[in-house]
């Protein structure tokens, strides 16, 4: 069969599907989603074009989130313990090591005491930034070595997500139960403060200019805008109900946050107004958009999909079905 009538065929499928009013397949994404599925314990491989699971690899109990090396080589799983922030249960010790090239478990890292490690991010140094929840910081590891170098403390308990500056030098932690996010410098290895946001808050992210940082009210709807100049919150975005995770775009234009509702929610940030809304499962997983800003990913673990929304094109596609307990992601690109 020869390319143009493959890319016709192709083309009549499409069309065919969008015009029967039914959500159509992701075009070509140029990478991968990794994923954690806490329930299942287990590190995915999918390719977002095709649907398929390529790599399914047994982690410990449980790995909620998962980070990508900047080689795109190894996805690194902390394995937390088998229950929620802040609820009784074990205390994970470890990271696992995934090799997403020769599709195997490569290794364990050993952290040496009972951290509940969670939310792993890669820096511009090549080191792997960590919280450690029942130490209350936030822990420096070497790759190369697989050991803990450094220790930052957060100055707040339940250190639960991290993100980093677009240059390396600071770290930003929301802290659940504590209803703050923590100020980190990462070049001192130093607390520098901790921001009074709500009474209790989820998970955190950072605009690509590294200015704002934002991080979600889990008792009131709306979304806490922080001044990383000032370290203080600036502003509130209301929206119809909670968010527990969001994603501003590359060009800082746009903010995508999705609900346990039931909603991807996309807020203009010039006027700080909700702009449209998505009708997805009920949603208290992890929202990724990839590199180029076209897709967003909002894992849904209870009811075990990926939402695939075109970002451009202003509509939901068709979604990626897994099993329950899907939660973090990552991306990497195309890997043979």
């Amino acid at each position: 069969m020869s390319a143009t009538f493959s890319w016709l065929i192709a083309s009549v499928l499409f069309l065919a599907l969008a015009a029967g009013g039914g959500r159509v397949p992701a075009p070509a994404a140029h990478g991968m989603l990794v994923v954690a599925n806490q329930r299942e314990h287990t590190a995915l491989l999918i390719d977002p074009e095709t649907r398929q699971e390529l790599l399914k690899v047994t982690v410990g109990v449980n790995g909620h989130e998962v980070a990508v090396s900047p080689d795109s080589r190894f996805a690194y799983v902390p394995i937390y313990g088998n229950s929620g922030v802040g609820k009784p249960g074990t205390d994970g010790t470890t990271i696992d090591i995934v090799d997403l090239r020769d599709r195997k478990l490569a290794g364990t890292i050993n952290l040496g005491k009972p951290l509940r490690p969670h939310r792993a991010e890669f820096g511009p140094d090549g080191m792997l930034y960590i919280t450690a929840e029942l130490s209350q910081s936030v822990d420096v590891i070497d790759p190369a070595t697989r050991k803990i170098i450094a220790e930052i403390p957060t100055g707040a308990m339940e250190s639960h997500m991290v993100v980093l500056s677009p240059d390396g030098r600071r770290a930003y932690t929301a802290n659940v139960a504590a209803g703050s996010v923590s100020v980190l410098d990462l070049e001192k290895r130093a607390l520098v403060t901790v921001i009074p946001v709500a009474k209790t808050v989820q998970r955190i992210s950072i605009s690509a200019d590294g200015k704002r940082v934002f991080t979600h009210d889990q008792d009131t709807p709306r979304i806490a805008v922080i001044d990383t100049l000032l370290n203080k919150v600036e502003g509130w975005i209301a929206v119809p109900s909670t968010v527990y995770s969001s994603s501003p775009t590359a060009d800082g234009r746009k903010l995508l946050a999705d609900s346990p509702a039931g909603k991807i929610f996309v807020i203009d940030l010039a006027s700080r107004k909700l702009e449209e809304s998505f009708d997805i499962p009920p949603a208290s997983g992890e929202l990724l958009l990839t590199p180029d800003g076209k897709f967003a990913f909002v894992s849904c673990p209870q009811a075990g999909t990926i939402e695939v929304l075109d970002v451009p094109g202003h509509k939901l596609l068709q979604p990626i079905k897994l099993t329950p307990g899907v939660d973090g992601l990552a991306w990497a690109p195309a890997i043979p």
